[in-house]
C-alpha cells in the first residue's frame, strides 16, 4: 500500500486559507472530493475579487477615468501573469474566456472555420471530455471533415501504438486531454505534439484537469493551442485561457462580434483588433481575471512539483485502499496517475453511491463526467469519481474507505 511521502510544505496547515472546509453537511465535517469538477478558493482569491469591487470597479480599456484605468491595469497584469504561468511567449498568446469548453470553441470555429475543409481528419482520443468532443462533431458536419479516434487500452492508457496508423498527412488538428478526468491517465503531451508536427498538424491540449497540479511549459510541451479554466486551480468561475501560437492566433478571425475587439466599424464593415483582443468581444470576466491571477500566485507560493507529488500520491492511496473493498473495480493506470480515481461497486449504482456519502458529509461525483463514449468503451453507464486536491488529507481518504464499507452494508 502507497503511503504519503513526507514533505517540507504543511498541508494541513493550509487547509485553513479555505474558508469552505470548516462547512458541514448533514451534520457532519464537509469532506470535499470533487475538485475535478471545482476547486475549492482560498481565503487570497476571494479578497482579490472583494478588492477590485470595493476599489477598482469600471469597464477596461474604453474609459479614461481613474477607476477605469485601475481596472485596465489589473486585467492586462493578470494577462501577463498566466503567460508567466505557463511560459507562453508574450501576453499577446493569452486569450480570456469562460473556461476550457469556449476556448475549445473558438479554435472550432474560428481557426477550424477557416482552415477545416472536406476530407480534413481531426484526431481526438476515446478519453476526450464533451468538450472536447462535440465541437469537433459540429465542425465536422459543417464543414465534411471526419474525425478519428487513438483507442483507449485497458488499463486507461492511449494505445500509441496505432498512432503511425492514425495520424497520417490528412490530419490537420491533433486535440487531446492532458489527464483524463475520468481515468486520471496522464498523456506525454510533448511526444504528442512533436507527432503532430511531423505530419504538419497543429495540436490542442485540453489542460483543464493539469494547469493548476503540475508545472507546465507550453513552449517545451509544443502545443500549438492550450486550454484550461479558472474554477479548477482555486481561481473564479467564468474564466478560462485559451493559448495560442501568436502566429497562428493572428490568422485566425474573430469568434464573436462586438464591442472591444473592433480598431473601427462601419456601416457596411468592421476593423479588428489584433489577437488577443479581436477575441474578446464586450466586457470580459474582469474580477474572474485578477482573482485567476491571485489564484496563480497562491499556487505557485506552494510549488506546482510539490502539489503534483502530493495529489498524485493522493490518488495512489485511494486506489489502494478501494481494492479492499469487495466487488469494486478502480479504472485507469495503476502507477502514476492524476489527482483523482474514478470506480464502481457491485453495492450500488454511483448516483445511489454518491448519495449515500453525502449523507456522511462526503461530496464525490456520480455518473458520466462528460465521458459518455469512454463509459460505454470500459462497458459501465457511470463511475463514482473522487477527485483530491492539496487541502486533502490522508485522513479523509480513510474517513472515505469507511463510509464506502458502510454503504455496502447498507445497500446488500
Amino acid at each position: 500500500m502507497h503511503r504519503i511521502a513526507a514533505s517540507s510544505v504543511d498541508w494541513k496547515a493550509i487547509r485553513a486559507d479555505f474558508p469552505i472546509l470548516r462547512e458541514q453537511a448533514h451534520g457532519h465535517p464537509l469532506i470535499y472530493f470533487d475538485s475535478a469538477a471545482t476547486s475549492q478558493k482560498p481565503r487570497i482569491v476571494i479578497e482579490a475579487l472583494r478588492n477590485f469591487y470595493e476599489h477598482e470597479n469600471a469597464n477596461v480599456h474604453r474609459g479614461l477615468h481613474t477607476l477605469s484605468s485601475r481596472a485596465t491595469e489589473a486585467y492586462e497584469k493578470s494577462r501577463k501573469r498566466v503567460a508567466e504561468y505557463i511560459g507562453a511567449a508574450s501576453a499577446d498568446e493569452i486569450v480570456f474566456t469562460r473556461g476550457t469548453t469556449e476556448s475549445i470553441n473558438l479554435v472550432a470555429q474560428a481557426w477550424g472555420g477557416k482552415f477545416i475543409r472536406e476530407g480534413d481528419v481531426i484526431l481526438l482520443t476515446e478519453m476526450e471530455h464533451h468538450s472536447n468532443l462535440v465541437p469537433w462533431q459540429l465542425l465536422a458536419e459543417r464543414t465534411g471533415a471526419r474525425l478519428r479516434f487513438v483507442p483507449v487500452r485497458d488499463n486507461g492508457t492511449l494505445d500509441l501504438d496505432q498512432l503511425p496508423s492514425l495520424l497520417k498527412s490528412d490530419v490537420k488538428l491533433f486535440a487531446f486531454t492532458h489527464i483524463s478526468n475520468s481515468l486520471g491517465t496522464i498523456n506525454p503531451v510533448a511526444q504528442l505534439c512533436e507527432k503532430a508536427h511531423a505530419v504538419g498538424a497543429l495540436s490542442l491540449v485540453d489542460a483543464a484537469q493539469s494547469a493548476g497540479h503540475l508545472p507546465m511549459d507550453v513552449r517545451v510541451l509544443g502545443c500549438d493551442f492550450l486550454a484550461f479554466s479558472g474554477h479548477k486551480m482555486c481561481g473564479p468561475t467564468g474564466i478560462g485561457v485559451l493559448y495560442g501560437r501568436a502566429d497562428i492566433l493572428d490568422s485566425m478571425p474573430p469568434y464573436h462580434g462586438g464591442g472591444e475587439m473592433i480598431v473601427s466599424v462601419a456601416l457596411e464593415k468592421s476593423a479588428f483588433k489584433k489577437a488577443p483582443h479581436r477575441f474578446e468581444a464586450g466586457t470580459p470576466s474582469i474580477a474572474g481575471a485578477i482573482g485567476l491571477a491571485a489564484a496563480i500566485d497562491y499556487i505557485e507560493q506552494i510549488g506546482r512539483a510539490a502539489i503534483f507529488e502530493h495529489d498524485s500520491q493522493l490518488a495512489r492511496y485511494a486506489a489502494d485502499r478501494l481494492t479492499e473493498l469487495a466487488g469494486t473495480r478502480v479504472f485507469g493506470p495503476k502507477e502514476e496517475r492524476g489527482a483523482l480515481v474514478g470506480f464502481v461497486m457491485d453495492a450500488a449504482h454511483p448516483h445511489d453511491l454518491t448519495t449515500f456519502a453525502d449523507q456522511y458529509g462526503l461530496a464525490m461525483r456520480g455518473g458520466h463526467h462528460c465521458n459518455q463514449p469512454l463509459m460505454r468503451r470500459f462497458g459501465v453507464s457511470g463511475t463514482t469519481r473522487a477527485s483530491f486536491y492539496f487541502y486533502n488529507t490522508v485522513e479523509e481518504i480513510d474517513r472515505m474507505i469507511e463510509i464506502l464499507h458502510a454503504a455496502v452494508r447498507f445497500f446488500s
